[in-house]
């Protein structure tokens, strides 16, 4: 039997509103894995261009989730790179040096920030991306499970094995502020 339902492909007016609608949600989700603005930027518009690249075998129905798996792909492609890069004495990525300037109490919120931006790093990859979405980008369990395509189940035993190592790394968060 020939399935006769038509696959509506993705036209220029759908991905604008789609580009409006989730631009900075994704950006912010992209933002988890780079820690650069100007990269989470790039991954962004550039997953946006591989989704238009391939507009006609896109399902309109799932294209949002579709986005973020392709920008979170991009993300963790982007981090393998930098990674080896390091090993390699590649790495041109520069730490940002206005913690030196930065105020006592900026320099606490600073050494704070470094601190739970370390955790997250520290987490498996299937581990970040949950709570990422999840934590950072309060995205529904149903809609992380469409992007990882993981049952929401799933979602929710990685979100709280996530929760609980960030938990043990960051014990000392609190008691460390003053």
């Amino acid at each position: 039997m020939v399935d006769t339902r038509e696959s509506a492909a993705l036209d220029e007016a759908q991905l604008e509103r789609l580009y409006v609608k989730l631009e900075a949600r994704i950006v912010n989700v992209v933002y988890r894995w780079v820690w650069s603005a100007e990269e989470a930027q790039d991954i962004t518009q550039d997953a946006f261009m591989k989704v238009w690249s391939m507009r006609e075998s896109v399902d309109v129905a799932t294209v949002e989730a579709l986005l973020y798996r392709t920008a979170v792909n991009m993300a963790s492609n982007r981090r393998r790179k930098r990674k080896l890069w390091g090993l390699f004495g590649l790495d041109t990525i520069a730490e940002p040096t206005s913690l030196a300037a930065a105020p006592d109490e900026g320099l606490e919120t600073a050494r704070s920030s470094a601190r739970v931006r370390a955790a997250i790093d520290a987490l498996p990859e299937k581990l970040r991306s949950v709570v990422v979405l999840s934590e950072l980008s309060e995205l529904p369990y149903e809609e992380i499970g469409a992007i990882l395509n993981i049952p929401e189940g799933t979602v929710a035993s990685r979100r709280n094995t996530a929760l609980k190592r960030l938990a043990e790394a960051l014990g000392g968060l609190e008691e460390a502020s003053p």
